[in-house]
């Protein structure tokens, strides 16, 4: 399967109507990021989540590779460990999944990492015109458009700060098998090199071995 990159916009898309939503973390195993969609509670979590107003599964789901870097930091109640932050700034390359949402279900999943009522659509055309646009100083109120994949914008969410500015948190076993169960689920990865990834992802790294990271598979990881 093709791993796709974000190419520069050739044109201005003042407002578009669908993006590729490119999740780094939990959200590329499609269970979970079913669970944001269409309401409910995903496997091994505590927590139900409302969901989007637009209940429609993604029209398609890709996988992608970003320039900058996946790291862990701050502590999440759910996963009781490090949360996946994406600093585009940072040398390196980050494996990611994106789905193609409509605007309004990209808004409804940004509301919900924020543990807010789902409701209101983001202005996107900031981020889509300047790549970046600090929306509030929430932990993924950050858009950032690192350009577009077949014309359509694709765009994430993360924090304010960058990877330096941060004490790094290492990730739960829970939380990391969902992230390796997502790009195993993308397509062109195997489970080898996803292993080392995510071990050599700031936070994990010294903490995590590819080698224990790659048990996980064994763990439960859907194959």
């Amino acid at each position: 399967m093709v791993v796709h990159t974000a190419l520069p916009l050739t044109r201005a898309i003042p407002a578009p109507e669908q993006v590729w939503y490119a999740s780094y973390g939990s959200n590329m195993h499609m269970d979970r990021l079913a669970a944001y969609i269409a309401g409910g509670t995903p496997p091994g979590a505590t927590r139900t989540y409302p969901g989007c107003r637009d209940r429609r599964a993604p029209e398609r789901s890709i996988a992608v590779e970003l320039e900058g870097r996946l790291y862990f930091a701050t502590e999440s109640p759910v996963w009781t460990g490090g949360r996946g932050f994406y600093d585009p700034t940072a040398a390196g390359r980050m494996w990611g999944r994106a789905h193609l949402v409509t605007v309004g279900q990209i808004s409804d999943i940004a509301a919900q990492e924020m543990y807010r009522d789902p409701g209101a659509d983001l202005d996107v055309s900031t981020a889509v015109r300047d790549g970046r646009d600090e929306l509030g100083p929430g932990r993924y109120e950050t858009l950032i458009c690192p350009g577009a994949i077949e014309g359509i914008p694709v765009l994430t969410f993360t924090a304010p700060w960058t990877l330096r500015d941060v004490e790094v948190v290492t990730p739960s076993a829970a939380y990391l098998r969902y992230l390796a169960g997502g790009l195993l689920e993308s397509g062109p990865w195997e489970e080898r090199g996803i292993a080392r990834y995510l071990a050599a992802c700031p936070g994990a790294a010294g903490s995590w071995t590819a080698h224990q990271v790659r048990e996980l598979f064994a763990a439960g990881i859907d194959r």
